[in-house]
C-alpha cells in the first residue's frame, strides 16, 4: 500500500495553513479525504488534517496521479502539487483556504477506509452513536476545536502555577 513515496517525503504543510502567501510553492500534504466530486476530466478533492482542509484538483490521467480515480471519504493520501489562486467567482469566504487551491502533480494512497456509521462533518448524529464511535468522534471539528481549547487552558494553568 505505502510506497516509496512516502519514506522519501514529508509534510510541508498541513492544509488549513496554507493561504495566498503560498501560492506558487510546491507543497506536500498528506491527510483525509473529507470529499471527492468528480467533475469529467477533474477530481476535486476536500483535503483534512489536524488543521482544516484545502481543495485539491486532481487529473486522473496524468502518471502521478492514478490513485484519484479510487479515492473515497476517509482515505488517507499523499499528495504533492503547487499551490494556485482560485478562479475568481470561485473563492469559498467560509474556509482560511479558501482563497487558494493545490493543483495536485503526485497523489498516493496510504490507507484505505471502510464505511463509516457516520461523517465527522455530519452535525446531526445522536449522542450514543457518537459515543459508541468516540474515535471518528474525534475528527469532527467541534471536538477537535474543544481538544484544543482544553490543551491551551491546561497549558495557561501550569505556566501560571509554575
Amino acid at each position: 500500500m505505502a510506497g516509496k513515496y512516502v519514506s522519501e517525503v514529508k509534510r510541508s504543510h498541513y492544509c488549513g495553513k496554507l493561504n495566498k502567501q503560498n501560492v506558487g510553492e510546491t507543497v506536500t500534504l498528506m491527510g483525509w479525504v473529507d470529499t471527492r466530486r468528480d467533475h469529467g476530466g477533474l477530481v476535486f478533492v476536500d483535503l483534512r488534517d489536524r488543521e482544516g482542509f484545502v481543495q485539491l484538483v486532481m487529473d486522473p490521467n496524468l502518471t502521478g496521479n492514478s490513485a484519484a480515480k479510487d479515492v473515497r471519504n476517509e482515505y488517507v493520501i499523499a499528495v504533492t502539487g503547487t499551490v494556485r489562486a482560485r478562479p475568481d467567482g470561485m473563492i469559498n469566504k467560509k474556509i482560511s483556504t479558501g482563497e487558494v487551491e493545490v493543483v495536485v502533480e503526485r497523489c498516493e494512497l496510504l490507507s484505505r477506509s471502510e464505511s463509516l456509521p457516520f461523517q465527522a462533518s455530519d452535525p446531526n448524529v445522536s449522542e450514543s452513536v457518537r459515543l459508541k464511535y468516540r474515535y471518528l468522534d474525534l475528527r469532527s471539528e467541534r471536538m477537535q476545536s474543544n481538544l484544543k481549547l482544553r490543551h491551551k487552558f491546561c497549558q495557561t494553568v501550569r505556566n501560571v502555577l509554575s
